[in-house]
């Protein structure tokens, strides 16, 4: 699924589904509504994976995180389309290894800036309420100016949000307008729900996007097209579960038992994964 709201209608209005609360129940969280769950409950039947690479997204932040705070370096991080705070937040995972990181979370929905203020120490962290396609409002707004020095690289973070980007949103625009102002030696982490045959990805697309959340399952060769110039960190652009895989990493919370029958679907039915990595800007 995803972390940010792109219904396009009001976050939390009645009766309308939001991604952020469904991926936070996905991950064994409390904060969401029948909506949220009806949502899922008519979507999981057909596409059985999302349990799955909502869960494996989360898993892969953490690898992620730790690998640029402590192989790479970096003490700044722009995390676009947060969604809700759960366990190891990426200023969590960040501050294990670099104590002063810098973090600006980015979200739509005002829930998720109620909650996250509620838990984020302001010094060094923070939260703004504001829409990922459009980047240059993030970049003018105070707390970005505040906490991020773009003298400096930085680790612009698109994750599981990628998807909620349709064509006519300019994805690679949006992916872009930082890491290209960006010091060199930057990171742009990204991953989005892939299906290597177009008709499955078209029909995933079609189904969400007609609940209401805007949606565009890619190939993972379109995904690619964003990202020329950039240097692939090892292994590459993949499935996010071949990502520098620890069996040793902090567990998820336990998934709520209605949602328990599909964990494991990504084992069953490959058509459909969450596909990502990290680059880096030369």
């Amino acid at each position: 699924m995803a972390s940010d709201d792109r219904t396009g209608a009001t976050p939390g209005a009645e009766g309308v589904p939001t991604s952020a609360r469904a991926y936070g129940w996905m991950l064994g969280g409390k904060d969401n509504y029948e909506v949220d769950r009806r949502f899922l409950v008519g979507t999981l039947p057909t596409f059985p994976q999302c349990v799955d690479v909502a869960r494996q997204n989360r898993q892969f932040l953490y690898r992620l995180v730790r690998h640029l705070a402590q192989e790479a370096g970096i003490r700044q991080f722009l995390d676009m389309g947060c969604g809700l705070p759960t366990n190891d937040n990426v200023h969590q995972v960040a501050r294990r290894f670099v104590p002063d990181a810098h973090v600006v979370y980015v979200d739509i929905d005002p829930v998720v800036l109620t909650h996250g203020h509620a838990r984020l120490a302001a010094d060094t962290t923070s939260v703004i309420t504001a829409d990922m396609r459009d980047q240059e409002s993030v970049l003018a707004h105070e707390d970005v100016a505040r906490l991020i020095d773009f003298d400096e690289p930085v680790a612009v973070l698109f994750l599981s949000v990628v998807h909620h980007l349709t064509d006519a949103d300019d994805p690679r625009r949006v992916l872009r307008t930082v890491i290209d102002r960006a010091a060199p030696g930057s990171y742009l982490g990204l991953s989005q729900v892939v299906a290597d045959d177009p008709d499955t990805g078209a029909a995933m697309s079609a189904h969400i996007s007609g609940k209401g959340i805007p949606w565009r399952t890619r190939t993972p060769g379109e995904v690619d097209a964003f990202l020329d110039g950039l240097e692939p960190v090892a292994p590459g652009l993949v499935n996010l579960v071949d990502w520098r895989p620890d069996p040793d990493q902090p567990p998820l919370a336990a998934v709520d038992p209605e949602l328990a029958p599909y964990v494991g679907a990504t084992e069953r039915d490959k058509s459909i994964y969450e596909y990502g990595g990290l680059l880096r800007k030369p």
